[in-house]
């Protein structure tokens, strides 16, 4: 299946489910309401989801000039894939990672965090940015931002049926008791959606793709084998403060170790995706 039906249903999906809630809350006007949200949201994720997801981290911006070296591995890199240079970000924190976003290769952006850039070696770098950057070349970015943007969303909704139906409840008489119980089952359903959404829409093999093509885009599968490894297990001392919803965009999963983090494993493990790259050296 394309991005772009992908996108369409995610987007559907989101109309669906905001407007069930807005019926939920206030019935007809209610409704109408959710649907003007729904469709200022629409218009949201698609053109502006991707500086959403780096406000989100407080990625800042940054030039050949503030960050010469990751410049000149990016520049490199794009050169060999015959991309166009991306906008360059770097994320605050000691936890080492990388992700893209952008709704297309033209409109792209590559965000590091500085841990990411102490810790690993050039050649360890190239091999993580090429990864990246082969999913800009593959044309994952736009889905998968559009999907974190969206599962914030369906949790947004499910906190704010839970806390309707709590003080909803307590207003009500006894024949409407019902409803602060309708909004309980709501929450309770809404929540994992967001995760279940991300599964569907994210293929684990995405980064499996991006492993090889990163690789190719490096010229070499060691870098990228070795950065993988590096970033799994420095992320279980220094795990990032990342939101389940956002974590399939990150290079190696921040949430690693937890039983959310199994819930929204988007990520294959990173053992079966160095021992793949590996496999790739030519002795």
């Amino acid at each position: 299946m394309s991005s772009t039906i992908k996108t369409t249903l995610l987007l559907g999906l989101l109309t669906g489910l905001i407007m069930a809630f807005g019926q939920f809350l206030g019935g007809s006007q209610g409704l109408v309401i959710a649907f003007l949200f729904a469709g200022i949201m629409n218009f949201g994720s698609f053109w502006f989801s991707d500086k959403i997801v780096l406000a989100m981290y407080r990625a800042q911006p940054v030039d050949m000039n503030q960050a010469p070296e990751l410049y000149r591995i990016v520049h490199n890199l794009v050169t060999r894939a015959r991309l166009p240079m991306p906008k360059l970000y770097i994320i605050p924190g000691d936890s080492p990672n990388a992700f893209a976003t952008g709704r297309n290769p033209e409109h792209a952006a590559v965000a590091v965090t500085e841990g990411a850039l102490r810790l690993l070696r050039p050649d360890e770098l190239e091999g993580v940015l090429g990864h990246e950057l082969a999913h800009v070349s593959n044309r994952d970015t736009l889905i998968s931002t559009v999907a974190a943007t969206m599962a914030g969303v369906v949790m947004m909704l499910a906190n704010m049926a839970r806390w309707a139906a709590i003080f909803g409840g307590f207003q009500r008489d006894e024949r409407e008791e019902g409803g602060g119980l309708i909004g309980l089952l709501l929450m309770t359903i809404l929540a994992p959606i967001a995760a279940m959404v991300i599964q569907l829409a994210i293929s684990r093999s995405r980064e499996f793709q991006a492993d090889a093509t990163g690789a190719r885009f490096a010229g070499s599968p060691a870098g990228l084998a070795s950065a993988l490894e590096k970033i799994a297990a420095a992320t279980t001392r220094i795990p990032l403060d990342a939101t389940p919803q956002t974590a399939h965009l990150f290079i190696v999963s921040p949430l690693s170790g937890s039983a959310i983090a199994r819930l929204f494993s988007t990520h294959p493990p990173v053992e079966e995706r160095v021992r793949r790259l590996r496999e790739m050296i030519v002795v």
